[in-house]
């Protein structure tokens, strides 16, 4: 897995260390990214040592412990603290993931934590994903059809249904895309894993009836073929998927159809 990249130009210094309170057995010290762009200052990585076992045991415990008893200046985004929102995401020792499933007792030694890697940041461990959820509209993430509608629902027979698994659970945390390569030399034009995911999750969608429009929009150099299967983003993705798969996937439907 790549390494976070500290954004251009900047110079990331030490900055404050908060120690826990004396007397406290199972100390843990995290260093987390901090920067407010309106602050007109470098970044900096603070040091917060956190006593165990006053604290959850997972690292967004430790985060809204520190943002709540420590530092209420610490900005970082959380929602369901149960791996379903994708507000979370985060570079933890060195590994984009969600805070809320992964165990402080899981990370050896100090817990280094960072935004998203190679995206814009808002403030602190906030990055800023406009152009990734644009990127997201621009698939049209909805079922598309000419037909008029029946009077209840469009029906599936359950092997279509089951194609629609690895696919659905996307949570677009965006964990996937910014610790794909590819994505960071050319997320101007390359959609990423994570977008191209939920492409082929309508295009596969039996209920669909744009299919067609679907794949011209996407043969296109850049949209969908920068992808060369490096894998980070199955490696890293916290639901368990795969879409370097799916991107597979839509490549061979391209190369049937020329066919």
């Amino acid at each position: 897995m790549a390494e976070f990249k500290l954004p251009a130009n900047s110079i990331v210094g030490k900055g404050k260390t908060y120690h826990a309170p004396s007397g406290a057995k199972r100390v843990r010290s995290f260093q987390i990214y901090r920067w407010d762009p309106d602050a007109g200052q470098n970044p900096r990585v603070d040091t917060y040592d956190i006593d165990l076992d006053s604290c959850g045991p997972m690292i967004l415990d430790a985060l809204i412990k520190i943002k709540n008893e420590i530092d209420p200046t610490l900005t970082f985004r959380r929602s369901c603290r149960e791996g379903i929102c994708g507000s979370c995401a985060m570079n933890i020792d060195g590994t984009n993931t969600l805070a809320c499933i992964k165990a402080i007792e899981d990370v050896e030694g100090d817990v280094k934590i960072y935004p998203l890697p190679h995206m814009p940041v808002v403030k602190d461990l906030v990055p800023d994903l406009t152009h990734f959820y644009a990127q997201y509209a621009s698939i049209k993430p909805w079922l598309q059809t000419v037909t008029l509608p029946p009077e209840r629902e469009r029906l599936q027979s359950k092997e279509d249904r089951a194609k629609l698994d690895g696919l659905y659970e996307c949570i677009l945390c965006a964990s996937c895309s910014t610790s794909c390569p590819s994505y960071w030399w050319n997320s101007d034009r390359y959609l990423g894993p994570a977008i191209l995911l939920q492409a082929y999750r309508w295009i596969i969608d039996s209920r669909d009836e744009f299919t067609g429009d679907r794949l011209d929009d996407l043969n296109d150099p850049f949209r969908l073929y920068r992808c060369h299967t490096i894998m980070n983003c199955a490696k890293t993705c916290p639901k368990g998927l795969n879409p370097a798969r799916a991107i597979g996937e839509i490549k061979k439907l391209l190369l049937e159809r020329s066919l």
